[in-house]
């Protein structure tokens, strides 16, 4: 029996990062951005704003997001773009987000829903415990993990829920439901002394695999960003002190990896790492940066071949959840039939 179900699961072939996309599906879709008031949310926002998105941006700093949508607003003349609070943290504050973007919305729909929500590490050391031989220790302080994985959880929950229900009134739009997850480096590789920030990234990528392979019984396409240490004002002088000879990446081929995504409908399933960019040769081995007539990369999958070869859980289970897809649609198919036969008969008698 193969237990090959990348066809079952509906995963895209590999992504070709150095072929173009086109933007121009981007043009009148809604997308909601958790944590969009600044950084790699910001420059999505601005990005695909640009491309003819309406941009509906939740975050718990009202200033920079305020801003950030008036500028949106004078530079794309669509007073449409939105600021919301949300605290990613708290399921009411995403209930209320997701409910009010719904609303404010121009077509009354969510296309695409980024969980980019995130934070550096906040909250307890974990490997440095404090105080613990007192009569009450104080309890840790699960700050990074609220945020960057119980944030995130929450925002994938009710985007599985709200895209679904887009409705598609004109029948040359092309319907696309995306959900975005945005990991990080650290969900790849241990993050020493940062101890939550890797068990969130760690998470937002087991997340990621799980999903995926079920994320079309909804309609929705599920990708995942895995950024590297990006060359930006938030890197401390001390990290960049450690990061010194490494090399960072750049903020720009974030957003462009991000857009890639947004733009593209067929990719379904993906993942890319993005880090510092470099040059290979042909067969791919690393160049020296001032080598000529190279490749010059930024991006690569990760985790691409997850569904060439399951186990035989993985395999029934998705095999019983493409039957069930197939049972709705001979159900609606008989449905459709029956109004047919009987919409003639029920008017006689009506008559």
């Amino acid at each position: 029996m193969s237990k090959n179900i990348v066809g079952l699961a509906r995963q895209s072939p590999p992504i070709d990062t150095e072929a173009p996309y086109d933007t121009a599906s981007l043009q009148g879709k809604t997308i909601a951005i958790t944590g969009g008031a600044s950084g790699f949310g910001a420059g999505f926002a601005r990005r695909w704003a640009g491309y003819g998105a309406t941009i509906i941006i939740g975050d718990i700093d009202s200033t920079q997001g305020k801003a950030l949508v008036e500028e949106l607003r004078k530079e794309t003349r669509n007073a449409s773009h939105q600021f919301l609070y949300c605290d990613v943290t708290l399921w009411q504050s995403q209930v209320d987000f997701f409910r009010r973007a719904v609303e404010l919305s121009p077509n009354g729909r969510l296309d695409q829903v980024v969980a980019n929500a995130g934070i550096e590490e906040s909250g307890t050391k974990f490997n440095e415990p404090h105080h613990l031989d007192q009569d009450e220790p104080p309890e840790p302080q699960w700050r990074t993990i609220d945020v960057n994985l119980k944030g995130v959880l929450y925002t994938a929950h009710l985007a599985l829920f709200w895209l679904p229900r887009s409705s598609y009134n004109s029948s040359d739009f092309k319907p696309d439901r995306h959900l975005l997850l945005i990991g990080s480096v650290a969900s790849l590789i241990p993050f020493a002394g940062h101890i939550q920030y890797s068990i969130a990234k760690h998470g937002v990528l087991g997340l990621f695999r799980s999903l995926r392979a079920t994320s079309f019984q909804h309609g929705i396409r599920v990708n995942l960003l895995l950024p590297y240490f990006m060359d930006t004002p938030m890197i401390s002088p001390v990290g960049r002190a450690f990061l010194a000879g490494i090399g960072m990446g750049k903020h720009e081929d974030v957003v462009d990896a991000a857009s890639r995504f947004a733009a593209d409908t067929s990719i379904r399933g993906r993942a890319l790492a993005v880090g510092p960019r470099v040059r290979l040769d042909d067969d791919g081995h690393l160049l020296p940066p001032n080598a000529q007539q190279a490749n010059e990369i930024s991006s690569f999958e990760v985790f691409a071949h997850d569904f060439e070869e399951v186990e035989a859980y993985t395999l029934r289970y998705v095999k019983i959840l493409n039957a069930v897809e197939a049972g709705r649609g001979y159900i609606g198919w008989a449905g459709d039939i029956v109004k047919a036969v009987c919409s003639p008969f029920l008017a006689w008698l009506k008559g």
